[in-house]
């Protein structure tokens, strides 16, 4: 093939992905819920989208931790350097931390999940109000509304201080 060809071919091959990554909105493998013609908020399809986002999103983070532990036993070394085993032991500390972080964020999602058992899932703890599809498509484990969790932050920043 010529390189003239090659290239455009290349070239509307990578467009081609640009397009398709561009307008890939699904979240943890699920595409975002469609809303239907007079349905009722936090309907059982709306209910089922959410826990599969939630469980693939679980899941996820699990393969983490697993890729972690093999990754600690595996570059666990015995280094001759002090500098090298420095190195090593600071990477190992960011991503215990990270991992720390995703194992507060399990809990959040097995809450989530819970509250989608429980019936209470998309209505805010504080109000009782709709979160809304569209807060809980950003943040599937959202338990506030925009403005609740606006007011929470700013009695939070305003009381914290003490």
């Amino acid at each position: 093939m010529p390189a003239k060809t090659q290239r455009s071919t290349n070239q509307r091959a990578g467009k081609a992905s640009a397009k398709a990554s561009a307008f890939d909105l699904s979240i943890y493998g699920v595409a975002p819920y469609k809303r239907k013609k007079n349905e009722e908020y936090m309907s059982e399809g709306q209910l089922e989208h959410f826990r599969t986002i939630l469980e693939n999103w679980k899941r996820e983070l699990m393969e983490e931790v697993d890729r972690t532990i093999h990754h600690l036993r595996d570059e666990a070394s015995n280094l001759p350097d002090s500098n090298d085993r420095a190195s090593q032991e600071t990477e190992f500390g960011l991503e215990l931390k990270t991992r720390d972080r995703e194992r507060k964020l399990m809990r959040k999602i097995d809450a989530a999940l819970e509250r989608i058992n429980q019936g209470t899932y998309g209505y805010c703890e504080k109000t009782g109000e709709e979160i809304g599809l569209g807060r809980l498509e950003a943040r599937p484990i959202a338990t506030m509304t925009v403005e609740a969790q606006e007011r929470y932050e700013q009695a939070e920043r305003h009381f914290g201080d003490r």
